[in-house]
């Protein structure tokens, strides 16, 4: 019943281009392409997932935008108060997420040398991770020739720095001065020391405030839920505002930016996850197997949290010891996420293209060290990403809404970065195992027992 939906509003699109192409009148186009929109509008009341409404509502954004240009001009207004509520979860979440990660797993007597070379395995990949996406959006050029008016007039002009303010433009004097201006560098560098502190402080000294950085943490996830309620009618506002300055053009460079992305993710296995691999002389088909099952979840859900109990059995299935995934794979999962801080990059500069800013490479490579920061610590979950992209672009005097454009076509590239997400973890447990001595290949038919203690020891 909801597939025919689908079916009928593609079949009334394709009648309105047909119709377009003949010349038909311009009052039948509109109607056959707002049947359409009910038709979509329809699905998504039965479908009743917020994914859905996105991008339900980013068409009805681009149709709005299209036929009304003049109302579609005032679109900003619900993308720039969702934008506010965006934006007050970057603190708070990452002052828990980060706390945790480290005091949790900074405490060196107990992760040893596995801990540091995993955290350090880590920091290179996803920093090559972040260069190609550098890379890759500087080539393709997604953004360039969408012209967005609102977007220029946001742009904060940063006055230039010495190399001396830069370096002291990093460490905090006042945090709640940090928070209030929206320095995400300054905030996230005084939580890894306060992270440190915390995990150098005695047990009994060190729960409470775990525990509260638990709540905060889980409170904010449910806000940050409660805020993508709105997130249809942001992406709705903004994309008719898009629309309505750039035409529907701009509907053809979000197509690039997918293929950007994907193109990007894939060189970025091929290039990098294959080689460290061969030179690691894993198993490949063995992994490739053992991986292919988690990686399936991921996609197909946009998180890598469904993932990780049949990632924790498969590692170990393979031939990785119970301490090796129960320490790598859940570490990396704060640490490790190679698809999302790719994107992190990628985004970045596309919504500097949108703005017309030009930025040279001094201050890209700035803001890949800056996202080496902010991209540790977060939670692998859906838009997570979307609360350090908008950090980052406040961090830089970049404009907050061209990413809002972004948001309808967010679950497909999500589903791609998110897998990746997952078959770097894993590679990385095979490969810190194997610098450790914990991985013995098991004979392929050989049953393990389950991993429920390792997971539950994450």
């Amino acid at each position: 019943m909801k597939s025919k939906w689908v079916l009928v509003s593609l079949s009334l699109f394709v009648i309105m281009y047909v119709a377009n192409l003949a010349h038909a009148p311009h009052a039948a186009e509109m109607m056959l392409r707002w049947l359409a929109v009910a038709a979509l509008l329809f699905y998504g009341w039965q479908k009743k997932t917020n994914t859905t409404w996105i991008m339900v509502f980013m068409v009805v954004g681009a149709c709005f935008g299209h036929d009304f240009p003049r109302i579609a001009a005032n679109g900003r207004v619900p993308s720039m108060i969702f934008i506010r509520l965006v934006k007050t979860i970057v603190a708070p979440l990452l002052f828990a997420m980060l706390t945790l990660g480290i005091a949790r797993h900074a405490d060196l007597k107990r992760t040893g040398r596995m801990g540091i070379k995993a955290l350090i395995y880590f920091e290179i990949v996803t920093t090559i991770a972040l260069f190609i996406g550098l890379a890759a959006i500087n080539i393709s050029k997604a953004g360039v020739g969408i012209n967005l008016k609102g977007a220029q007039e946001q742009v904060v002009q940063v006055a230039k720095q010495t190399p001396q303010d830069v370096i002291l433009h990093i460490f905090p004097e006042n945090i709640a001065k940090s928070v209030a201006e929206g320095q995400v560098l300054q905030t996230v560098v005084f939580c890894i020391l306060f992270g440190l502190g915390l995990a150098l402080a005695p047990e009994d000294k060190r729960k409470p405030m775990l525990d509260f950085c638990e709540s905060l943490a889980a409170g904010m996830f449910k806000f940050t839920g409660i805020v993508m309620w709105f997130a249809p009618l942001g992406v709705a506002g903004a994309i008719s505002y898009a629309v309505s300055h750039a035409g529907i053009g701009i509907l053809l460079n979000l197509g690039k930016l997918i293929l950007t992305l994907y193109c990007a993710l894939i060189v970025f296995v091929l290039c990098v996850l294959l080689p460290v691999a061969l030179i690691f002389k894993v198993p490949i088909k063995r992994f490739l197997k053992a991986v292919a099952e988690p990686f399936t979840i991921a996609f197909a859900t946009t998180t890598s949290e469904p993932a990780l109990p049949v990632a924790l059995q498969n590692m170990e299935r393979l031939g990785c010891s119970r301490q090796a995934c129960a320490l790598v794979l859940p570490l990396g999962y704060s640490f490790n996420l190679d698809g999302s801080t790719l994107y992190l990059s990628l985004g970045t500069v596309f919504v500097a293209q949108v703005a017309g800013v030009h930025l040279p490479f001094s201050t890209q490579v700035i803001i890949v060290l800056t996202l080496m920061l902010t991209s540790k610590g977060m939670a692998a979950i859906p838009r997570a990403t979307l609360v350090i992209l908008l950090g980052t672009l406040a961090q830089f005097g970049l404009p907050l809404e061209p990413i809002f454009i972004v948001l309808g076509i967010d679950e497909v590239m999500d589903m791609a970065r998110t897998g990746v997400n997952i078959v770097g973890n894993c590679l990385a447990t095979v490969v810190v195992a194997k610098m450790e001595g914990e991985f013995q290949l098991r004979p392929e038919e050989e049953p393990i027992a389950a991993v429920t203690a390792a997971a539950s020891a994450s």
